[in-house]
């Protein structure tokens, strides 16, 4: 959630006078609205919970407040929970309710709620809050007030509400190709319907499609780096598209189309056990519900992901994720060439995920390559936002291998990943030119720990006695290499970490290989604590639970 660090000074479009309500309800009647009983409900406190001063945002424990609200309040110094409490939101709960129940003093208290915010909060008060006129608020914040309009016709509200649209309409605030331009858009289309402006809903729908055509490529990824945000824009975009055949007008292809190619998208961002990946900004507790499987069990999207199982709706099937592709912007990490691995029913390699959007050291640790399954190089400076090339993949039923390259520490750094399945096994191998030294990171489930650790050899197991190994040797020697660190729950610096939801961090076992050489390769075996590895040229036999795999080794690919 990105804040805007400069208040832009706007006239506004229109005058009061050009704002007449079109079908404005009866003043007291409980009549339900389209308006009203919108998506954003389960997202809010209850209506008892607000009428008792009662708010809980962020599943943060509820923060209590008065009569006359103080609108600078922000309890735990927490961007998301001050931008949730300006978007009001919760004040439209009460008149949801109200809609429901009939009770007045639901209405009279979402009055109280925003009259107050509108008077306090003037554009360039001196006690305004930094909150109050940010691009995401305001686009949240709209609705809730085109809503309590269905039910209450008063000048401060119309004037608020032709001052929102203002806002919602100048491009130095618009956030193009971002899932907050389409909140802006629903909110303004929202304004523009209520009072009848075409020039308002127009702009809406223009924009909105550029925003989609950014946003999600032709094969329905999301742009935005983090898979769980294509369920808030698929949810979002689903309201805009309801929301502007309820103002008669015409849902453009382009974004229709794209729409519906996201539900690939997101089917295949989600692993076995019925969790999203948790790529970027997402959280590991986030569960798409409501998406049918696609009929391919391996997708790679070209702006940067390759997803790959051995069948679907089966909890043990295997999974595993790489990413790729342009550099980092909007929600994504420093995770090029990071892999994530589940198998035989288990978070095997994981991603340490995302805590919060507040600018601590945990967060920035999060984001840097440190907190991913991805590869450094010896004495070698990051160059963070470098974009990484998959140049080969080769997408077989029972194997899948994949090469990427990019540039990121000033020197080619190639990694090749194999996945196999059936015989569960992911070997990496890791190549900078010779010169140069290549070492790597592992990220291992938390409801794993450590068994033993020695001769290039780290096993692991989980509370019922499942084990899984890592293996590492130097190529083309085989020598197992030595010196593997295993971190858990390390703070100077941060690692050995990861993030369940929202800020909640657990400690967590993290295998730090050093550079051993230009090239190593790892192998990743679930299921057993004595894979055999041997090495006769450039072929590598790995000894599973399940049988051998073979592989060859030859350069800087696997197959």
């Amino acid at each position: 959630m990105r804040r805007r660090t400069q208040a832009l000074a706007l006239a506004l479009v229109s005058l009061l006078t050009c704002l007449v309500p079109v079908g404005t309800a009866e003043a007291g009647a409980a009549k339900r609205t389209t308006e009203c009983q919108g998506d954003w409900l389960p997202a809010t406190p209850t209506g008892s919970d607000v009428m008792g001063g009662r708010l809980g945002f962020l599943d943060l424990a509820p923060v209590k407040i008065g009569k006359n609200v103080d609108w600078r309040t922000d309890p735990y110094r927490n961007r998301s929970w001050s931008m949730v409490f300006h978007s009001l939101r919760w004040m439209g709960r009460l008149v949801a309710d109200y809609e429901s129940n009939g009770d007045k003093a639901y209405l009279d208290r979402a009055v109280e709620i925003a009259k107050d915010w509108v008077a306090d909060n003037p554009r360039g008060g001196a006690r305004t809050s930094p909150y109050a006129w940010q691009e995401h608020p305001i686009a949240l914040r709209a609705p809730a007030l085109v809503c309590l309009s269905k039910h209450v016709d008063a000048d401060w509200l119309t004037r608020s509400l032709s001052e929102h649209a203002t806002m919602l309409s100048n491009p130095k605030l618009y956030e193009k190709g971002h899932n907050h331009g389409i909140d802006q858009d629903i909110a303004l289309l929202g304004i523009g319907c209520r009072y009848g402006r075409k020039e308002w809903s127009g702009l809406a729908i223009r924009r909105l499609t550029e925003t989609v055509k950014l946003d999600v490529d032709s094969q329905g990824a999301l742009r935005e780096q983090a898979p769980r945000y294509a369920i808030y824009v698929y949810e979002r975009l689903r309201v805009a598209m309801d929301n502007i055949r309820a103002c008669r007008l015409t849902v453009p292809g382009e974004i229709s189309r794209r729409w519906e190619s996201m539900e690939d998208f997101i089917s295949h961002s989600t692993q076995p056990n019925g969790y999203m990946v948790p790529i970027g900004d997402g959280g590991a507790d986030v569960r798409p519900v409501g998406y049918s499987p696609p009929k391919k069990t391996v997708r790679v999207f070209g702006n940067g992901y390759v997803y790959g199982r051995t069948s679907w709706n089966d909890p043990g099937s295997a999974f595993y994720s790489i990413r790729f592709g342009p550099g980092m912007k909007y929600h994504g990490h420093e995770d090029h060439l990071g892999v994530t691995y589940y198998a035989q029913g288990r978070d095997v390699l994981v991603d340490a995920g995302f805590d919060s959007y507040e600018n601590s050291g945990y967060r920035r640790w999060t984001m840097s390559p440190q907190a991913h399954n991805t590869s450094t190089v010896a004495g070698a400076r990051f160059r963070g936002g470098t974009a990484t090339a998959l140049s080969r993949s080769s997408i077989g039923q029972d194997r899948q291998s994949y090469r990427l390259t990019d540039r990121a520490y000033g020197v080619p750094r190639t990694r090749s990943v194999l996945v196999g399945h059936g015989r569960d096994v992911m070997a990496v191998l890791d190549t900078v030119p010779k010169g140069s030294r290549v070492g790597n990171l592992w990220h291992f489930s938390r409801d794993l720990s450590v068994v033993s650790n020695g001769g290039g050899r780290v096993v692991l197991k989980d509370e019922k006695g499942w084990k899984a190994t890592l293996a590492q040797v130097s190529m083309p020697s085989c020598r197992p290499v030595g010196g593997l660190k295993v971190v858990r729950g390390g703070k100077n610096p941060y690692q050995g970490w990861v993030s369940s939801a929202y800020l909640q961090r657990h400690p967590a076992p993290a295998v730090v290989a050093p550079a051993a050489g230009a090239s190593v390769l790892t192998v990743v075996v679930p299921g057993t604590d004595d894979p055999s590895l041997s090495c006769s040229g450039g072929t590598v036999t790995v000894k599973t639970s399940e049988g051998t795999v073979s592989l060859r080794a030859r350069g800087a690919d696997l197959s």
